[in-house]
């Protein structure tokens, strides 16, 4: 019953959508209406108790777009594209014009621009170079150790490696963003400590309060491989015998710490949020699994939403605040292998996440951000009609006569081939003969190589909350930080408009003025 009125009431929806009249009268009407919403927001300047960061890994702009179609059609909006305040940032790095994660991970978290594929350190650190790393002077503190000497309590989620190019410069410095574990370095780079053991032995990793996401085999030697759980082919597996998920737990246990280790659901769900101070949850040998083919049972791995409001039901707890960052990182992982309908679905994802997020802050106090660290090669191509499956067939080619589908790849890996030959000629394979609304569709691709590639156009960055007002224009990435730290009152501070900069000038004109006064009056 309860079904047949779900359905019924969508096809009321379907029914009544059908039925508008978008005529003049209807979009003077729902301009108007945007109008007065705009009007009537406030700029927000009070301090931000706490700070929650969304990345959506690889969400392009015509992801975002796409992904909205997907999954409520043209005049739907995602759970952050109604927040009041959105900017642009340009993306590019200190060597590169198209970045890769880890370079722009630290941009966003250290506000610093670096070279590619280096983690939490600046442009002084060549790609590969050890000792360079070494030089404390090159390392760029995040906005985790900024709120950490703030007093707040910090955290990070992902689907993706707990140790993977986004969450890695929160916590780490190393020249090199496969340096996940000590078997990806060379014997020469041994003075430098391999990233997994940065998270668990250095500040501030040892000290933040809730970890969750996949890695096991950069952890724990020895990792195996179950049905539901493979051996990550993409990453290092960690070969010097140790288990750092044990020594991760010592730790905690040397400082009397209140706190729990889980690996799947059914352990998640059991977390007493109100007694455990410190979480790691390893839910995964390598990524998640893509959540259309996870395995949702008791001994599989959580969503994305599931760890966001375990994370904030335990921050939220803390005396002074907090700071989470949370990555839906497999947007990224789908685009590299082509397959559209599994990054719309991920992105979608983050929106789940971010919706049950909002029900369960207050915005008043606490700044939320959502933005992407680079943008992707997949394209959103012409003329689908109005309400078509943004998945499926856009038209025929006007030259050649082949349908093309909505969304393609300029870049793509070997299965987004678009091209056979057919009597010693080249031809393009015609996509409507597949279904590619399927989850394993890879589309089609007009270059070539060993997987589709980051873009380097900009993205969007959408903010709510204190000082949300400051994304306003086209920025540099490094802004985000820039921006955390005068919301919350954390790190680095400008002479002229920083944190506390301000607040600093104040005193010190009015102490001066009540010197003055006190002098004119003897």
């Amino acid at each position: 019953m309860r079904r047949f009125m779900s359905c019924f009431g969508i096809l009321l929806i379907g029914i009544a959508n059908a039925t508008i009249k978008e005529d003049t009268n209807y979009w003077r009407a729902l301009s108007e209406k945007e109008l007065k919403e705009a009007l009537s927001n406030k700029l927000n300047a009070n301090k931000a108790r706490n700070v929650i960061v969304f990345v959506g890994d690889g969400m392009s702009p015509d992801t975002v777009t796409a992904s909205r179609i997907y999954r409520g059609g043209e005049a739907s909006y995602l759970a952050w594209e109604k927040f009041p305040h959105i900017g642009i940032l340009k993306t590019y790095n200190v060597d590169k014009q198209v970045p890769d994660s880890a370079s722009t991970a630290t941009a966003l978290f250290g506000g610093v621009k670096t070279n590619h594929e280096v983690v939490g350190v600046n442009a002084n650190v060549p790609l590969g170079d050890c000792n360079a790393s070494l030089n404390t002077d090159n390392h760029v503190d995040s906005i985790v150790s900024w709120a950490q000497a703030a007093g707040k309590d910090t955290g990070f989620v992902t689907t993706t490696r707990v140790t993977h190019a986004t969450p890695a410069p929160l916590y780490a410095h190393a020249a090199n963003r496969r340096w996940e574990c000590e078997s990806a370095m060379q014997k020469t780079d041994n003075r430098c400590k391999d990233i997994a053991r940065q998270l668990v032995e250095n500040r501030p990793g040892k000290n933040i309060k809730v970890i969750m996401g996949g890695g096991r085999q950069t952890m724990k030697s020895n990792a195996t491989a179950t049905e539901f759980d493979p051996i990550d082919t993409w990453a290092c597996k960690r070969q010097d015998g140790r288990d750092l998920i044990e020594e991760w737990r010592r730790d905690k246990e040397s400082r009397n710490l209140l706190y729990s280790v889980v690996e799947n659901n059914e352990q998640l769900s059991r977390v007493n949020t109100r007694k455990v101070d410190y979480l790691l949850g390893i839910f995964a040998n390598g990524h998640i699994s893509m959540d259309w083919n996870r395995e949702k049972g008791p001994k599989g791995q959580p969503s994305l939403e599931q760890m966001t409001v375990t994370a904030l039901k335990i921050l939220q707890r803390s005396k002074h605040g907090y700071l989470l960052v949370v990555e839906g990182g497999l947007i990224d992982f789908a685009h590299h292998r082509g397959h559209a309908a599994q990054a719309l679905l991920e992105t979608v994802r983050l929106s789940d996440a971010i919706d049950a997020t909002l029900k369960m802050i207050d915005t008043d106090v606490t700044l939320v951000i959502v933005t992407s660290d680079h943008a992707h090669s997949m394209t959103f191509n012409g003329y689908s009609d109005r309400g078509s499956n943004v998945l499926g067939i856009a038209q025929k080619s006007k030259i050649y006569n082949i349908p093309y589908t909505v969304l393609t790849y300029s870049i793509g890996g070997p299965n987004n081939i678009a091209y056979t030959v057919k009597n010693n000629a080249s031809v393009r394979i015609d996509p409507s003969l597949e279904n590619t609304t399927s989850f394993t569709y890879s589309q089609q691709a007009a270059i070539v190589s060993d997987e589709a590639y980051h873009g380097g156009g900009d993205v969007a960055v959408y903010a709510i909350g204190p000082f949300a007002h400051l994304f306003h224009s086209v920025h540099e990435q490094n802004y985000v930080a820039r921006v955390i730290a005068h919301a919350a009152r954390i790190g680095p501070r400008s002479n002229s408009v920083g944190s506390y900069g301000y607040d600093v000038a104040i005193r010190v004109f009015f102490c001066y003025g009540v010197l003055l006064l006190s002098h004119n009056w003897r």
